[in-house]
């Protein structure tokens, strides 16, 4: 007999990768209501604490005031089962990012499925090429807008979309209770900074190049409070800062056969007493 394995994560875990540091419900489909939580550290920072915010948070600047790059993302995820049992998927995609507004996402899941993700300025296009269907929805605004509609009210994926944002230094500073140095290291050739941080729901390390680019080269998140803890990864490789972009890299060309669907969440949303009645016409 074979067992059935669980390819997704939960989507309040997927949330939370989505976003890097913010809570699993965070960004549940209801609005979420009351100020934003900011992190609070319980202790006063030591020397080495400091250290390693400080580099931390050069990583943000420096990521979010880059005017536009294009890197390679290849990621894994534990799929908990019900069993207890973690399965690693993996995924690789390829960012591609023009401030103020624009953005190319391609994605290929390590079962060979392929999906685009294209902010044109005007206009955000999800492509699925494996159920060949597509969407699209006005673009609300800015890069930092347009994401966090795509995941807050749209609900799609993401991961790690916080990197993205222009306002990630602050998105860092808010969240991140603590921040150690772990030691100075060597990943893939480039001599990094290896930090360990915390957040109240999601326990992660970074490694940060040394030198005057402080890119991120791999990041490892554990979702301390869901069940297993389940882990995220990523490593960034081909870090390209000036990339040749023109109005063809933020188009999307839809493929011949594929048909359009409205994204689930802008779908009309039946009242309890109509899908009440709805199930007991099904019923009969």
């Amino acid at each position: 007999m074979i067992t059935h394995i669980l390819r997704r994560a939960s989507r309040a875990t997927w949330i939370s990768v989505l976003l890097l540091t913010t809570a699993p419900n965070a960004y549940s489909a209801s609005e979420q209501k009351g100020p934003p939580v900011h992190a609070v550290r319980a202790e006063p920072e030591t020397a080495s604490q400091a250290q390693a915010r400080a580099i931390l948070m050069k990583m943000a600047e420096f990521l979010g005031g880059t005017p536009s790059f294009r890197v390679g993302v290849r990621s894994g995820y534990d799929a908990v089962q019900s069993s207890g049992q973690k399965i690693e998927f993996g995924e690789y995609r390829t960012v591609t990012l023009s401030r103020p507004d624009r953005m190319r996402v391609e994605s290929e899941r390590s079962d060979g499925a392929k999906t685009l993700v294209v902010l044109t300025g005007k206009e955000m296009v999800l492509v699925d090429l494996a159920s060949k269907v597509y969407a699209t929805a006005p673009q609300p605004g800015s890069l930092d807008e347009s994401i966090v509609y795509f995941v807050k009210d749209l609900g799609m994926r993401l991961p790690l979309a916080a990197l993205l944002l222009n306002g990630l230094p602050e998105e860092l500073q808010a969240r991140v209770r603590s921040v150690d140095y772990v030691e100075k290291t060597g990943i893939y050739g480039t001599a990094s900074y290896h930090l360990a941080a915390r957040t109240d729901t999601v326990d992660f390390q970074v490694w940060i190049a040394d030198g005057d680019k402080p890119l991120l080269q791999r990041i490892v998140l554990t979702y301390k409070n869901a069940v297993g803890q389940p882990q995220f990864w990523a490593e960034f490789v081909d870090w390209n800062l000036a990339p040749e972009l023109n109005d063809a890299t933020f188009s999307a060309q839809i493929p011949d056969g594929m048909q359009k669907v409205a994204f689930a969440a802008q779908l009309p949303r039946a009242s309890p007493v109509a899908r009440q009645s709805s199930a007991k016409k099904g019923a009969k």
